[in-house]
């Protein structure tokens, strides 16, 4: 379903920390299949304002921290499940243990999906220090920056030092090596946007570490994400 040898072999990018953008990682059908049966099942809205960071967004488990599984797999689309099968795969970790340098072998893995709505944001921060490597995959067919919605890797935690933005196209998908200066961002999805911003947000995690995403206990309410696309609109 993944291109791994892409990711094995891609140039990693020293400055302002350790990061790629790859794109093109699934064949065209995979990719237009992938775009058209984006879950909407099992999200919960997660938010925080005042801290460390600013965020509002609603997420989705595809894989789980917890014992290695994908998560509400009777409710995905085919390529779906292929896709979160092929993110278990050891040959998923060597690929990006080849791309960063890093020995993923025994780390504990979770990954999740996420719809940015209207309003939705990620304000700067480097990751929590028990992550170790992030590789966020984009799963929208079309985009436009004025809509918001894209990442952002930031020379400091300066909001406004933009070293590179990323824009949430299928297909294209950025890895982050978690250090203290890898500062990054998800500006802000305009109020008028006519689709969410989608991506899945696989982590590796620090050996004994937990999921921040799905504490155990956690009794959100979970609902289906709401079908409000405005058709033929470009979100300008």
């Amino acid at each position: 379903m993944i291109d791994l040898e892409k990711i094995a072999h891609h140039p990693l990018q020293l400055q302002p920390f350790h990061w790629a953008q790859i794109g093109n990682l699934y064949s065209h059908e995979n990719a237009t299949a992938l775009a058209e049966t984006y879950p909407r099942d099992h999200f919960k809205v997660v938010k925080g304002y005042g801290g460390e960071k600013n965020y509002e967004y609603e997420a989705r488990q595809l894989v789980s921290m917890t014992n290695g599984q994908v998560a509400n797999p009777q409710a995905l689309s085919a390529q779906w499940l292929q896709l979160a099968q092929t993110l278990t795969l050891p040959a998923y970790r060597r690929a990006l243990g080849l791309l960063t340098g890093i020995d993923l072998h025994d780390a504990p893995m979770e990954a999740n999906l996420f719809h940015y709505g209207p309003g939705a944001n990620l304000g700067p921060h480097p990751d929590l220090p028990d992550k170790v490597v992030t590789h966020i995959l984009y799963f929208n067919e079309s985009w436009h920056p004025c809509r918001g919605g894209c990442l952002q890797i930031l020379g400091s935690q300066d909001p406004t030092h933009i070293i590179e933005e990323v824009q949430p196209l299928i297909g294209n998908s950025a890895v982050l090596v978690r250090s203290d200066n890898s500062w990054h961002a998800v500006s802000r999805v305009i109020d008028s946007s006519p689709t969410s911003r989608r991506s899945v947000t696989v982590t590796f995690y620090r050996p004994g570490s937990s999921s921040s995403m799905w504490p155990q206990g956690d009794t959100t309410p979970l609902h289906d994400y709401p079908e409000y696309e405005v058709r033929g609109h470009d979100g300008r």
